[in-house]
């Protein structure tokens, strides 16, 4: 069955996985690259890695109108909650069972008006993948991959905020997934970056690890 992950534009992904669908980082009506409109979207969770605006985006909007539930950091859920929202709140090194599915949280370097910054590893019966949320290059990465049997990685490629290319190159070399996907670069231009840069770096660095790129609204499957 594996994973479907579709990216979003920014750091909006949606995953499906043993028959639920998981919204991530749902920045959606602000996000001028996002081909999809907020009434289109319908999932069972949506994981929200930090409060930032470009994260948090239209969660609390969709949870509420589609009956979703909010996976994020105890603040956040909290702050749901006063909204009328279901949520589930975690903590860095926790773990929430949905079905087959197992969501774990992790650290990311960062900063959020809510509670601490995190990444989250969705791991199903045949794989596993790292959103690592917004964050600079940290070495336990290297652990959190050896720990979950990371596959495949979403990395911030856009700088200024996050980690640049020369530093996500790094960290592909300590996740050394099968497969990356970059993110959070080219939605304004601030953080304009050259994916296909990026890609040619990891392939020729990182022995066994592919980049995919895609476009707002394509779709990768994984294995």
């Amino acid at each position: 069955m594996g994973m479907r992950i579709r990216w979003l534009g920014h750091s909006a992904f949606q995953v499906n996985s043993g028959g639920l669908e998981i919204l991530i980082d749902p920045f959606i009506s602000g996000n001028p690259k996002c081909p999809v409109s907020v009434e289109e979207l319908n999932p069972d969770l949506i994981l929200v890695t930090h409060a930032h605006e470009d994260h948090l985006g239209d969660a609390f909007e969709i949870a509420k109108a589609k009956g979703s539930k909010i996976i994020s950091i105890h603040e956040i859920a909290v702050k749901a909650e006063e909204k009328g929202v279901k949520a589930e709140g975690m903590n860095i090194g926790g773990s929430i069972k949905e079905g087959e599915l197992e969501i774990i949280m992790v650290r990311a370097d960062h900063s959020s008006e809510l509670g601490s910054p995190a990444g989250f590893v969705l791991m199903d019966e045949e794989t596993s993948l790292y959103h690592t949320g917004d964050t600079g290059i940290f070495s336990d990465m290297k652990l959190i991959s050896e720990l979950y049997k990371v596959e495949v990685a979403l990395l911030p490629i856009g700088s200024r905020y996050t980690m640049g290319i020369r530093e996500a190159t790094k960290a592909a070399e300590l996740i050394s997934p099968k497969v990356i996907i970059p993110m959070h670069y080219g939605t304004f231009p601030v953080i304009e970056a050259d994916p296909n840069e990026f890609k040619r770096r990891v392939e020729s660095s990182v022995p066994g690890t592919k980049v995919v790129v895609l476009n707002p609204g394509e779709e990768y499957k994984h294995p």
